[in-house]
């Protein structure tokens, strides 16, 4: 059944004909984002939803939304996404950061220019018939020192814009490394120096909980006399009440604001104050950007939903098309490694270690890892998935840990999974053969060889004779149908262990008989779900 879509924010044509050229079931209802009841009548029945700034993805949506995997937000912020909710429920949530990069970093340049020469007063002034010239006294950008709050994508093309006015750009960023800011062309530096030194400081980060009021009032204080001020990132960043009273005293020569704190925005401290320009949130409004964000997000859903591929994910690892085809047999035997080592473990899980050898080390280990804790964690909650697993691994408190190294044995590669409780240590290892198929290739350090099916029987005993013929005649008699069957042991006379692939699910009286034998020391029906 092809996946379904709900588009309840305006997108383009273009956007609604690449789901459905990709086969994908699409629901274009522009308006529906504004009637949040209704749409929480029918989100249940979609497998993705496409959305743009008015449809609020809040908790109590995801909880009516059974079938949902993925939400794609046409443009970057996320803020009308209840993103820890999502991973919760296992829900990916993807956004466009690149479509919109050079259109807000455009108009980033364009509200400096504004308030350097005071261009929209002086427009109304003139248009009002006045004639005040000597008013409207601005300052040039050439050499005036831009400080930039942020040098990532919208950001670094700012500092290059700004180069290119011929303005002295230093840059505060914790991510930025020195090799990349010389390679820039811009000055790292602290924040403290960067409020001391600027003509203008323009703002380029997310608004999380560290960068919330990072140009609070004592911060605003700091700043050189006369700096003016932009923001076009996210409200929220400044303290509006602080600027707004540095703005009247003078401290603070000049703002220029898309972006606020509650939007819309109908009052606001910054309202009415001169030298102050407001726009409402105009950065990603041009015609070239709406389109392009709204083609990613379409592609991104449909690789995601059609190929596994997760492309610019806020909770996830990000998987593109070609490494989700390399990686599928991979990530599925992450997942069953994961799946038989919660299946074994019945005590409190403490860490998860993870080893990644050969060829498995090189590959995209976020996602493997997700893959991994998923399999774990399935036990307790069949719901889980990559997203929700690591979320509920966190609030659990459990340590997950990763080693990588070169090929150390007769496989090109191989994963291995070892869990730590209060009792034990537990691990398993696995492979992929050249035919995509997983298989177990070591448990408890006894060498096996297991293709992996979804319905399977472990169990483990002393090596002595009888063994097999016990299980083949006791399988036989309640009709297990066995696929595929794999032994091995430590030493002659030793722990053994065996593993059967089964055709369907073992029933409690086969186990019973099984027990009764007194042959086995662990007779463990396993199930795998394969997707």
């Amino acid at each position: 059944m092809a996946p379904k879509v709900l588009i309840s924010d305006e997108l383009s044509d273009a956007a609604v004909q690449i789901f459905r050229d990709r086969g994908i079931d699409v629901d274009f209802q522009p308006k529906l984002g504004k009637d949040k009841d209704k749409l929480a009548e029918i989100i249940g029945n979609y497998d993705g939803l496409a959305i743009r700034s008015a449809t609020k993805v809040t908790a109590a949506l995801l909880e009516k939304a059974t079938n949902l995997k993925v939400v794609g937000r046409a443009g970057i912020g996320v803020d009308n996404v209840d993103r820890e909710a999502a991973s919760k429920k296992g829900v990916i949530v993807m956004n466009t950061p690149f479509g919109n990069m050079i259109t807000t970093a455009e108009h980033a340049i364009a509200m400096m220019f504004a308030v350097a020469r005071q261009i929209p007063e002086a427009s109304a002034s003139t248009h009002a018939g006045k004639w005040e010239k000597s008013k409207f006294m601005g300052v040039e950008l050439t050499a005036k020192t831009l400080g930039v709050i942020g040098a990532g994508n919208i950001g670094g093309i700012v500092c290059d814009r700004a180069k290119g006015l011929k303005m002295k750009v230093i840059a505060y960023d914790p991510f930025l490394s020195d090799e990349k800011a010389e390679k820039m062309g811009v000055e790292k530096v602290e924040l403290e120096e960067l409020l001391k030194r600027a003509d203008f400081i323009t703002l380029h980060v997310p608004l999380t909980d560290s960068t919330r009021n990072i140009l609070s009032r004592e911060a605003l204080a700091k700043t050189k006399p006369g700096v003016r001020i932009i923001n076009c990132a996210r409200g929220g960043l400044v303290d509006e009440e602080a600027l707004a009273e540095m703005l009247k005293s003078g401290h603070v020569a000049g703002a220029a604001f898309d972006v606020f704190s509650v939007e819309p925005a109908t009052e606001n401290p910054l309202f009415n104050l001169p030298n102050v320009v407001c726009t409402p949130h105009l950065g990603a409004s041009t015609s070239e950007a709406q389109e392009n964000v709204a083609l990613q997000v379409a592609e991104q859903m449909a690789n995601y939903l059609l190929d596994g591929a997760v492309e610019n994910a806020l909770n996830m690892p990000s998987m593109t098309a070609d490494e989700a085809k390399v990686m599928g047999p991979w990530v599925k035997l992450a997942e069953y490694l994961g799946a038989f080592i919660g299946q074994m473990t019945d005590e409190p899980i403490k860490a998860i270690n993870i080893t990644y050898d050969g060829t498995a080390s090189g590959m995209n280990l976020k996602a493997l890892d997700c893959a991994v804790v998923a399999g774990i964690m399935s036990r307790a909650n069949p719901d889980v998935n990559m997203v929700s697993a690591p979320v509920i691994a966190k609030e659990r408190g459990i340590q997950i840990s990763t080693t990588t190294q070169d090929k150390s044995g007769v496989f090109d590669g191989y994963i291995k999974v070892t869990v730590v409780t209060d009792l034990r240590e537990r691990s398993i290892a696995g492979t992929c053969f050249s035919d995509g198929k997983p298989r177990f290739i070591q448990i408890k350090g006894i060498t096996i060889d297991a293709e992996v099916g979804r319905h399977m029987l472990y169990t483990t005993n002393k090596d002595v004779p009888g063994i097999i013929g016990t299980l083949g005649t006791l399988l036989g008699k309640h009709k297990a149908n066995v696929a595929n069957f794999t032994l091995g042991r430590s030493q002659a006379g030793g722990e053994a262990i065996a593993i059967a692939y089964l055709d369907e699910p073992l029933g409690a009286a086969v186990v019973a008989d099984l027990e009764a034998t007194g042959l086995f020391q662990q007779v463990k029906p396993l199930e795998f779900s394969i997707r």
